[in-house]
Formats: C-alpha cells, structure tokens, sequence
C-alpha cells in the first residue's frame, strides 16, 4: 500500500494565500515589479529562494514562516472555530476571523508605506528647490 506525503510546495501556498487575500496574479506582480507571468511561474514552482520567498511575503503581508507553515486545513479549522454553534448560548470560541487580521496588517503596512513614499516625494521635491537656487 502506497503512503501519500505531503509536500511543501511553496508556490502553490503563496498562490492560495493571495486567493485568500483577494489579490491577483497582476496585483502581485505589480507589487513585486515582476510579469503577471513571472508571478504564475512562481506559483507552479515547488521551491523558492529564500530573498524572493521574503519580498513575496512582505508583498502578501505576511512573513516567510507564515507562507512555508501555510497549512489550508489549519485556515479551515480556526474558520470554523470562529463561529457560535448555535446550540450554546456561550461562545468559547475564537471571535475574530484570522484573514481579517491578516487584510489589517496588510492595510497597515500600506499605511505605512504610502507615508514613506510621500516622505520621499517630499524630499526629492526640496532637493530639486534647493538646486535650482
């Protein structure tokens, strides 16, 4: 009798994880300056340098850990646990959607970044004041 292993494949837990983000295939791209293609190929790939493992990750909002322990089972179970059985009247279960935690980080880490960006803007615009005097 043949036992199935799991494998570890990479790509296709970054692919659900950005299902599960509501990202496409080009929002990714787009955030890792890469092709919309370049992103599919990654995907289908078993393996991943740990550089670009990291840029993809910040890219999803979440760390390289989090993509190579990526499990869809554990996603589904704590989804589960997240809702009341109706047949209780006390909850003893998580309370918050672990995606939405997921999307905050994500927005928050945007936050941040649009501010940086503006700071930058900022500075090359003084820059250019101060060479034109």
């Amino acid at each position: 009798m043949e036992t199935a292993t799991k494998h570890n494949h990479i790509g296709r837990k970054i692919g659900r994880i950005r299902e599960l983000r509501g990202m496409k295939q080009e929002t990714l791209a787009i955030e890792l300056g890469i092709s919309q293609q370049a992103v599919s190929n990654i995907e289908q790939s078993e393996t991943i340098d740990d550089e670009k493992l990291k840029e993809i990750a910040s890219a999803l909002g979440v760390s390289p850990e989090a993509i190579k322990n990526f499990s869809e089972e554990a996603v589904f179970n704590i989804m589960n646990n997240t809702f009341q059985d109706n047949s209780s009247a006390v909850n003893y279960h998580c309370n918050f959607n672990p995606l939405d935690k997921l999307v905050e980080s994500y927005e928050e880490n945007k936050k941040l970044y649009e501010r940086l960006l503006e700071a930058e803007k900022d500075k090359v615009s003084y820059l250019e004041k101060l060479m034109k005097k």
